[in-house]
């Protein structure tokens, strides 16, 4: 009886967050190690059928680097980063194109189908969304680095994607996406989910990432910080607490909360069911970045309270 009473407990503490975000769009990235792990992935599916049945509008956007080195690797082409981006040749196009926008895309949405979900495979051949123009990075001396068939997104077709999520349908996006010249690019995908949360308005956006969010102690996962704000964030920047692959990832979620998603979460996927536990619970399981809110409005935004023993450290 007192397990029973416990599930009942945890029951309630969901329904006021089911409540709160019944109707809300959430853009869930998938990518990284995380999408390597079948076992992670199934859990984190079921996560999004759930989110979906009671209520929630998700949108899966996903990349699938590791997929694509391998079949570059069988393709005898080996694989050539410039600022943390893959270098894109014809060659690397098409396979990035077979593996990330068809093969992966579409098992994804064949997985949520099969886990009593409904979804929708949003590609080059059933129906692209994502729509933008090369990419070219600054270099040295004023010099431009040309990435070949890498892009920007510049425009999200955002009637598609509502119109999916209004008859229960789930979205499932490769990043990738097209110019208005039918051009194919390959895009980070980071910046897809972040153009796809800012493009429909999203109430959340999570990055499923290999580690469990923000820590004061990057080598330490039990100084995970529970909740930040944006100012506080860039403080951590400054002072070098956030550094290396995490800082874009930050900066990616600050540019997103500038253009009105209210709260960004990093969570690691790998833990079993990490998505309903930082949507669902309390106390969360990642970090949560929260946009600020401005001199003269009252926030709406329910904060979590940080882990036990972290306030003052």
């Amino acid at each position: 009886m007192d397990q029973a009473i416990k599930k009942a407990d945890v029951l309630i503490e969901a329904l006021t967050w089911i409540r709160r975000f019944r109707g809300k769009v959430i853009v869930i990235k998938l990518g990284g190690s995380v999408m390597e792990d079948a076992g992670a992935m199934g859990h984190l599916l079921l996560d999004v059928v759930f989110m979906e049945t009671v209520g929630m509008r998700p949108v899966v956007v996903h990349g699938g680097g590791a997929a694509i080195s391998r079949a570059m690797s069988r393709a005898g082409l080996k694989p050539r980063f410039i600022q943390g981006r893959r270098y894109t040749d014809e060659a690397t196009l098409a396979i990035v194109e077979q593996a990330l926008a068809y093969d992966i895309n579409e098992s994804l949405a064949r997985q949520i189908d099969e886990l009593g979900g409904v979804a929708k495979p949003l590609n080059f051949r059933t129906h692209n969304v994502l729509f933008g123009k090369r990419l070219q990075l600054d270099g040295a001396e004023g010099r431009t680095i040309d990435l070949g068939h890498v892009g920007t997104i510049t425009r999200v077709d955002c009637r598609t994607i509502e119109d999916l999520c209004l008859a229960g349908v789930v979205p499932v996006i490769p990043s990738m996406c097209m110019t208005d010249e039918g051009e194919k690019l390959n895009v980070n995908g980071d910046t897809a989910a972040t153009a796809v949360a800012q493009a429909m308005g999203a109430e959340k956006l999570v990055f499923l990432s290999d580690v469990n969010g923000v820590r004061r102690d990057k080598d330490d996962p039990d100084s995970l910080i529970a909740s930040l704000t944006e100012s506080q964030a860039r403080e951590m920047i400054r002072q070098g607490l956030i550094d290396g692959g995490m800082i874009p990832k930050i900066q990616a979620c600050l540019e997103t909360l500038a253009k009105g998603v209210q709260k960004v979460h990093i969570i690691d996927g790998r833990l079993r069911h990490s998505l309903l536990l930082e949507v669902y619970t309390s106390r969360g399981v990642g970090t949560e970045i929260i946009r600020e809110v401005p001199s003269g409005e009252i926030s709406v935004q329910p904060q979590r309270a940080e882990p036990q023993g972290a306030q003052g450290e």
